[in-house]
């Protein structure tokens, strides 16, 4: 059969991916106004058409990338770029899809250039005379009155964004996704670098960039995670090549879009100290030299953006949203509902009890690292995993944070083809338009229990990237 080649599979999944975005015209996060009659409600029925097609087109994607991966881990060898350009190409003019942020992102920016505190008040600020008020007008209603969580290097670029296209709905977004587009080509630019382990780089790219979970969440739903990921793996790739004062300052500028992009300070630092032999001294200048660097570079950021230094209050502002996702909530939650009529102070414990064991494995996989037992890029993967299931609040698309990176080493090993199932099973659990429906979250729970079992049955046979001799070599 067609589908049991590599090419069959390219044709599937653009097919599904074509879908997807057809679908999106009609039931995608449509702005509220501004859509130039382009993106724009199109009634009940062709609405519900459209969610229907866009589901079948998922599923045949992530079908598509499933079948398009064991064939890849049996060791046929294809053009997996080609490939990415095939299911990219569809989503690139859609309307935005499974998320509300961009219309966030694109007011942030707009906020930024009309001259108020982003990190002081939310989109609603902004009036109707104001560059970015449709945006505005089309946040999702846990942000519009939410300060932004993110760094002055990512406002830069939504300012720019607005700037260029004069806040109209429409360019706005496809400038996000010009963005988008850009940080994809850099996250396979690192990975790439890195090599994917044994199996090669184009299993690698299947998992960290051919991934139905990035396609859809960071091409679709514009996501600037993607950025982040991007700016955070350069800068490991430079590291690993010796390179690690310019690594620090990517993973600086990563900081700046999202914050979780500093754990990869301490992975570099253990890259640093295990070049000067794993010593007291080493371990001292891998522990102090990366975050001296970064904290410069986030520093030049905020006064050259001039959008002062409140990310640094609102880095929690997140938190205070509940996801089902996050474990933490949702066992703090029932703690709390049980033990008395307010759950909250019981929920804050437990929350900040999952952010703790979470450092506490962070520090285990670093030390594990610098002792020579894991390959630091490896452990620095598996860091961001544990970071995201412990956290307070938890969205599909935090998974790529860690998946990307164990991709880029070990695509093959037992973690990565769990990470694989994960994202499968993830892209259901929201729904065209932004929501989290009941029903996503069966599908997810069906195809997650379906994929755990396929993998206990057919594992792919590799253990973890054993850590590499480059990482003691710098030139910095």
């Amino acid at each position: 059969m067609w589908v049991q080649s590599a090419s069959g599979c390219r044709w599937l999944g653009a097919a599904g991916s074509l879908a997807v975005a057809v679908g999106g015209w009609a039931a995608g996060t449509l702005p509220v106004r501004g859509g130039w009659g382009l993106w724009e409600p199109r009634g009940s029925a062709l609405t519900l058409a459209g969610a229907l097609l866009a589901y079948l087109g998922l599923t045949v994607l992530v079908a598509a990338w499933w079948r398009y991966g064991v064939l890849l881990a049996r060791g046929v060898r294809d053009g997996v770029l080609a490939t990415l350009a095939w299911w990219t190409a569809p989503l690139l003019l859609a309307p935005p899809l499974y998320s509300k942020d961009v219309y966030s992102y694109i007011a942030q920016g707009a906020m930024v250039l009309e001259g108020h505190d982003v990190y002081g008040g939310g989109p609603s600020v902004l009036g109707p005379g104001d560059l970015g008020a449709d945006a505005a007008a089309s946040v999702g209603g846990h942000w519009t009155d939410t300060p932004a969580p993110y760094g002055p290097a990512f406002l830069v670029l939504a300012q720019l964004v607005v700037r260029l296209t004069g806040g109209d709905i429409v360019p706005a977004v496809l400038g996000m996704r010009l963005l988008a587009v850009g940080a994809l080509a850099l996250i396979v630019w690192a990975v790439r670098g890195l090599g994917g382990g044994r199996g090669g780089p184009d299993g690698a790219l299947w998992l960290a960039a051919l991934n139905p979970l990035l396609l859809i969440h960071v091409i679709g739903g514009m996501h600037n995670d993607g950025l982040m990921i991007g700016l955070m793996l350069a800068g490991v790739l430079l590291a690993v090549r010796g390179r690690w004062v310019l690594g620090c300052v990517l993973v600086g500028l990563a900081m700046m879009v999202k914050s979780p992009a500093a754990v990869a300070l301490l992975f570099i630092g253990v890259m640093v100290a295990r070049r000067d032999g794993g010593g007291v001294r080493g371990l001292a200048k891998g522990l102090v030299l990366p975050g001296l660097v970064a904290g410069a570079v986030a520093a030049g950021a905020t006064v050259l953006a001039g959008t002062g230094f409140g990310w640094l209050r609102t880095q929690s502002v997140a938190g205070t949203i509940h996801t089902a996702l996050s474990v933490s909530s949702d066992l703090g939650l029932g703690l709390g509902l049980l033990l008395g009529d307010d759950p909250d102070p019981v929920r804050a414990v437990v929350r900040n009890l999952g952010l703790l064991a979470a450092a506490v494995i962070i520090l285990v996989l670093a030390w594990r690292a610098w002792k020579g037992r894991l390959d630091p890029v490896l452990g620095l993967g598996l860091a961001l995993v544990a970071l995201v299931a412990l956290s307070p609040m938890v969205q599909p698309w935090y998974l790529l944070w860690g998946t990307a990176v164990v991709a880029a080493v070990a695509w093959r090993s037992r973690a990565g083809q769990v990470l694989a199932v994960l994202s499968a099973a993830l892209v259901y659990e929201t729904a065209l338009d932004g929501r989290t429906p009941w029903y996503g979250f069966v599908v997810t729970g069906l195809v997650l229990v379906v994929g755990l079992v396929w993998v206990r049955r057919e594992p792919w046979g590799e253990g973890p990237a054993r850590p590499r001799r480059t990482l003691a070599r710098t030139t910095d």
